[in-house]
């Protein structure tokens, strides 16, 4: 069995294909509705919990295990294979966490403006890329949690679904590219663009 994602779609190899739960599964159009309806039932999870600290190790998986639990059996744990984009996995804890604390220590001293230091957030994330699959909606998530819990608004990531691809994913792809040479001001016009824009 096989799952083409959209371009810029991390593959998944066999052994975490064997990781489906759902066993009548068989075309991606089926896949991409399950689990959209799990990543539902992690948005209510979420809904009414104002105390919570997502930058931890401990939140970041349990958060994709929310997300993935009914999907993947490997859900909520960091990947150990490598893969087109991300760290080697042995670095993928470290990461992690050095980006979690470098985060704490940017809002406690507000060092940027809330939505750069999101945004930065975010494709520090992707960039680990710390799990087989989701870690684009995963990131997009805890993203919009951060900015929340912190005062601010969810971000509109082109107002457009960025799990098919369009347009809107292309420019978000581009964006994510040019912030791996630093250069972020895309990826900040970007999570507050819309669809027209």
């Amino acid at each position: 069995m096989k799952f083409s994602g959209p371009p810029g779609a991390t593959p998944l190899d066999p052994d975490e294909l064997d990781g489906l739960i759902p066993t009548h599964i068989s075309r991606r159009g089926e896949l991409d509705e399950w689990e959209t309806q799990n990543i539902l039932k992690a948005e209510t999870w979420l809904h009414g919990r104002s105390k919570m600290d997502v930058l931890t190790l401990n939140f970041v998986k349990q958060l994709h295990k929310r997300m993935f639990d009914e999907t993947w059996k490997w859900a909520g744990t960091f990947r150990t294979s490598e893969k087109n984009i991300g760290v080697d996995p042995a670095q993928i804890s470290v990461r992690t966490r050095d980006l979690c604390d470098d985060i704490k220590a940017q809002l406690a001293h507000k060092s940027l403006h809330l939505d750069e230091i999101a945004a930065t957030f975010h494709h520090r994330l992707v960039s680990i890329h710390p799990f087989a699959n989701g870690n684009g909606r995963h990131a997009r998530m805890i993203t919009d949690l951060l900015l929340t819990l912190h005062g601010g608004q969810r971000f509109t990531w082109g107002s457009e679904n960025l799990n098919n691809q369009n347009t809107v994913r292309e420019q978000y792809i581009s964006a994510l590219k040019a912030a791996d040479n630093r250069e972020y001001k895309l990826l900040f016009a970007f999570v507050r663009s819309s669809k027209s824009s």
